[in-house]
């Protein structure tokens, strides 16, 4: 089997990690019957300096074609904020329209967590993707002057209510998991969220699955006090972001967090959530934890789940064995986790096909 993979590195630390992933992805060849071809493109911050361009329309068509798409992080000082995010990382999302951003929160170690006595988090959230406050709409009026206003529109359509939380579920069911919970604010933002919440008791009815409800500034705080009382959250665009940051600090930090970009009818994309780090950009002490788990993420879109199941299993052992970077206690290089990634990978696939 044969995967066509476009690769972004993009800026900072995103070149690091992805190299480490690639690396994990390629051993995965030697393992399985798993054959990659991949393409790199130069989107970032460098590519737009020399050439005043972000991402071209051509290449959105091109990487129609692809199976996935892997990518590493963007953003840079030399560049005014907001123009490669817009650019680049959401015009994939908006032009290739997609519309789940699906975070796990899961915990590999219990000394990776700072919450006292919690041994099992494992939440996946379903982040809508396209529509609310991330849309677009909106604008200023007497910009710079004493009078300005500034206007920022939240979007929600029937039709992107419903295809998020109807993911939500059939992910929940194909799974195995057992309850599917909703995130909103509709006590004060009475019309948005007024339409999630009947959109979800409606499509919920077609499931036997458990569901229960929670107002974002309620979540955040059971968040800490029973993370484990969590299985599949479906939650609007902004609360989606704040909280799976949250989320990822309680299992361990951005270190480790991954993601995909999914529409079920087209191309996904896969990155780590930690950005491109300047600050620490080649002192080669990136995680590169994030961006390997986001490969095993891409594996499973793929349905190739033995594959991902095995490289999200070498990345728990590299974790236990403490064969970590420094913002996990650890004292190697990103190269050198990703080369025990690499070796613990071989010891999974031997166990599993031995």
């Amino acid at each position: 089997m044969k995967l066509r993979i476009a690769v972004i590195p993009g800026d900072g630390i995103g070149k690091e990690v992805v190299a480490e992933g690639l690396k994990v992805l390629k051993k995965l060849e030697e393992l399985s019957r798993v054959s990659f071809e991949f393409k790199e493109y130069p989107f970032g911050a460098e590519h737009y300096l020399k050439t005043g361009e972000t991402l071209p329309d051509w290449a959105i068509e091109e990487f129609k074609k692809f199976d996935a798409i892997y990518f590493g992080a963007i953003g840079d000082p030399r560049v005014k904020p907001g123009i490669l995010e817009r650019g680049i990382l959401l015009k994939m999302r908006f032009e290739l329209d997609l519309y789940v951003n699906l975070r796990p929160v899961k915990l590999y170690h219990p000394r990776l967590t700072p919450l006292k006595g919690k041994n099992k988090i494992d939440i996946v959230f379903v982040r809508e993707n396209t529509e609310g406050l991330y849309a677009g709409a909106g604008g200023f009026l007497r910009k710079g002057t004493p009078q300005e206003i500034a206007v920022q529109e939240m979007i929600n359509t029937r039709f992107g209510v419903e295809r998020v939380i109807r993911f939500a579920f059939e992910y929940a069911k194909r799974s195995g998991r057992k309850k599917v919970t909703l995130v909103d604010k509709a006590n004060v933002l009475t019309y948005a969220h007024d339409l999630w919440e009947r959109v979800f008791a409606e499509v919920s009815q077609e499931y036997d699955l458990e569901t229960d409800h929670y107002y974002v500034d309620a979540m955040a705080m059971k968040m800490i006090r029973s993370p484990e009382s969590f299985d599949v959250v479906v939650t609007p665009n902004m609360f989606g972001d704040i909280l799976t940051d949250l989320g990822a600090e309680i299992v361990g930090g951005l270190g480790i967090a991954a993601s995909g970009n999914i529409n079920p009818e087209t191309t996904g994309m896969f990155e780590p959530v930690h950005g491109s780090a300047p600050d620490i950009a080649g002192k080669r002490i990136a995680n590169p934890l994030a961006a390997i788990l986001s490969a095993s993420m891409m594996l499973e879109y793929l349905n190739l789940e033995k594959e991902s199941k095995w490289i999200e299993e070498a990345v728990k052992r590299a974790i236990a064995e403490n064969k970590v970077t420094p913002d996990m206690n650890g004292n190697l290089k990103t190269y050198e986790v990703g080369d025990w990634v690499v070796k613990f990978l071989e010891v999974v696939a031997n166990e599993e096909e031995g």
